[in-house]
């Protein structure tokens, strides 16, 4: 069994395989929103202590364009992102939806590489390695300032990482 196989039980966040309950789901139809706000949106959203906040395409009652703004927080953060969501955004109205989260064990690796070390997010069920995925911005970043294709590098962090936990 190697370094990775086992996961870690302290020093990281989410060290343990856990449930999250007390999480509210939020959610609003917006389809008179000019959409170049929603980047901004969600920015200001996770500044209020969103855990997660996506937006669907849908298509609104009489044939209308719109998007579902969903965001994801504890409770506690409730009212502050309601605020950001009244303030920000154009929705007289909001849908609540209590959830819970299964989150997965969660631990780091630096993977060295010749654009410089990237970050690798490793997941963990059942103290076993299920997942993993290099850190998009790091990648992104490496791409930028040495002038190579985004998908050379991500893949470059994926191969070594595979190499070192024996995948």
């Amino acid at each position: 069994m190697n370094e990775h196989e086992t996961a870690p039980r302290s020093g990281f966040h989410h060290p343990d395989e856990h449930l999250d309950a007390g999480m509210v789901m939020l959610q609003a139809n917006i389809d008179d929103m000019n959409p170049e706000w929603c980047s901004y949106v969600g920015e200001r959203l996770f500044e209020a202590g969103a855990n997660d906040v996506f937006w669907i395409p849908i298509i609104m009652k009489k044939g209308r364009p719109g998007v579902m703004l969903n965001v994801l927080t504890a409770e506690d953060k409730l009212q502050a992102i309601e605020k950001v969501v009244f303030a920000e955004t154009t929705t007289i109205g909001l849908r609540y939806m209590q959830v819970t989260c299964h989150r997965l064990a969660r631990r780091f690796f630096p993977v060295e590489t010749k654009w410089g070390t990237i970050t690798v997010k490793a997941g963990y069920q059942d103290g076993r390695l299920t997942q993993f995925a290099p850190e998009f911005a790091e990648c992104e970043r490496a791409a930028r300032e040495h002038g190579v294709p985004l998908k050379d590098v991500y893949d470059e962090v994926r191969r070594r990482f595979d190499r070192t936990s024996g995948l």
